[in-house]
């Protein structure tokens, strides 16, 4: 998109959205909506209300689904200048994992502002996009100005837990909301990797691992803690845990992971080989840990528990474990499981999603390149998979193409893959700001 297509109402609306998204970005973060995994989920209907009010304030319809008590989503649809064309979903959720404030130097979940960023639980997972939607829409909607085809705005619920409550209850029981949608945009990806002056990369989401978070269980004979047991059931786990968490499983280079390597290869100027990526790694910095696991199948013990009391050698134990698998290798990453794991163990999943993955191409992809260069002349957006999940894999279940488009121009030192679920997570003001702009220019182009 050349700089000429910037009409001056059209920049003028881009500065009120970006003096908004600030704002948008500190109410929703103080809107407390943990999830802690079970039917719980303080916070997000106020969380589906507070949103609802800034889409109706603007003369939009918005929509807010309850699927349990207090697990609320909403959802909206702009009208573009061809509705006959197939729309467009940007969907975000709006809750977050725990935070203790003890750990942090900013309360989690006061939004303050400092160093130039917006701090606390959420600000880049993933209330800095959600912020970023509204502030968009909001100014497009008082301007008057459509986008091309219609687009579908949700912002949803228990995304953190799997999205049994959000995404997936409204595809499943809505799917009329998303009628005529073939691609969506959400969470981590767009984001900005500095290569040098001349090169920065904006990783765009294409694919993402498989779960299955599963309860592993081992039966023994129970007795007094003071005797002999040839058939603890603890030391049995135990083994078998250590054995799993140690295991490496094999590198398996899928289509994402082979063109985003081929660009890493190119901005670097030296070959790379997947199966000895340490220098590589090191090389990438802070994004290292988004990009490392998404060379292997990965399983990473997370809880054990057994026995009442220190002198009874307990009858059962159980761990959990964080399972994930490549796009096409699920088979094979159950069967190295069951080998590591022995015959002893019991494997039962808690909760199992598939893996997603579509190619990196098309207008929309070509809308994303156009839309970042317009802001950032040195931008090249690559594709890349993502290690963890999102709910991509319930709108998948609808023939929707999901692409992670979060755009985010990002300092050099900043550790943003350590944002994620982590200690004094932020989002920078600026940062903000030029992915509002860049939204906004993608929405005009795609």
């Amino acid at each position: 998109m050349s700089q000429s297509s910037s009409t001056p109402s059209h920049a003028g609306s881009s500065q009120r959205a970006e003096e908004e998204v600030v704002g948008l970005c500190r109410d929703l973060i103080r809107i407390d909506t943990s999830n802690y995994g079970d039917h719980s989920g303080p916070g997000e209907r106020a969380a589906a209300e507070y949103v609802a009010g800034q889409l109706a304030e603007v003369g939009l319809q918005p929509e807010i689904f309850e699927s349990h008590p207090g697990r609320a989503s909403t959802v909206a649809r702009i009208e573009g200048e061809d509705p006959s064309r197939p729309a467009l979903l940007i969907h975000g959720h709006t809750d977050v994992v725990p935070a203790d404030a003890a750990d942090w130097t900013h309360h989690p979940f006061s939004g303050e502002i400092a160093d130039g960023c917006v701090w606390g639980r959420g600000a880049v997972d993933m209330k800095d996009m959600d912020a970023m939607t509204l502030a968009v829409v909001r100014e497009r909607m008082r301007s008057g100005r459509k986008p091309p085809r219609d687009v579908v705005v949700a912002f949803l619920a228990d995304e953190e837990a799997g999205g049994v409550f959000g995404a997936r209850h409204l595809v499943r029981n809505h799917p009329g909301l998303f009628e005529g949608v073939t691609e969506a945009i959400s969470e981590v990806g767009g984001f900005s990797f500095t290569v040098n002056e001349q090169l920065r990369l904006y990783l765009v989401q294409t694919a993402e691992k498989g779960m299955h978070w599963m309860r592993l269980t081992v039966e023994g004979t129970a007795g007094h803690g003071s005797m002999t047991n040839d058939d603890n059931a603890v030391t049995e786990l135990c083994e078998a845990v250590a054995r799993l968490g140690r295991h490496t499983f094999p590198v398996r280079v899928t289509k994402t992971v082979r063109a985003f390597l081929d660009e890493l290869s190119d901005a670097f100027g030296v070959p790379l080989d997947p199966e000895d990526m340490e220098e590589t790694l090191v090389r990438l910095g802070g994004i290292a840990k988004l990009i490392g696991a998404t060379l292997q199948n990965t399983a990473a013990p997370t809880q054990l528990a057994a026995g009442y009391k220190v002198n009874v050698i307990p009858g059962q134990a159980t761990a959990h474990v964080d399972g994930r698998f490549l796009p096409g290798y699920e088979e094979e990453f159950l069967a190295d499981l069951d080998r590591v794991l022995g015959p002893r163990v019991r494997r039962e999943d808690v909760h199992a999603d598939k893996a997603v993955e579509t190619t990196f191409d098309g207008p929309l992809v070509a809308a994303m390149q156009s839309a970042l260069q317009a802001e950032d002349p040195v931008a090249r957006a690559v594709p890349y998979m993502l290690s963890g999940g999102t709910d991509a894999k319930s709108f998948d279940e609808l023939g929707i193409r999901g692409f992670g488009f979060a755009p985010l121009k990002l300092p050099p030192e900043l550790d943003f893959a350590g944002m994620f679920h982590g200690v004094d997570e932020r989002v920078p003001i600026d940062g903000l700001q030029f992915g509002v702009r860049v939204l906004d220019r993608f929405l005009d182009l795609c």
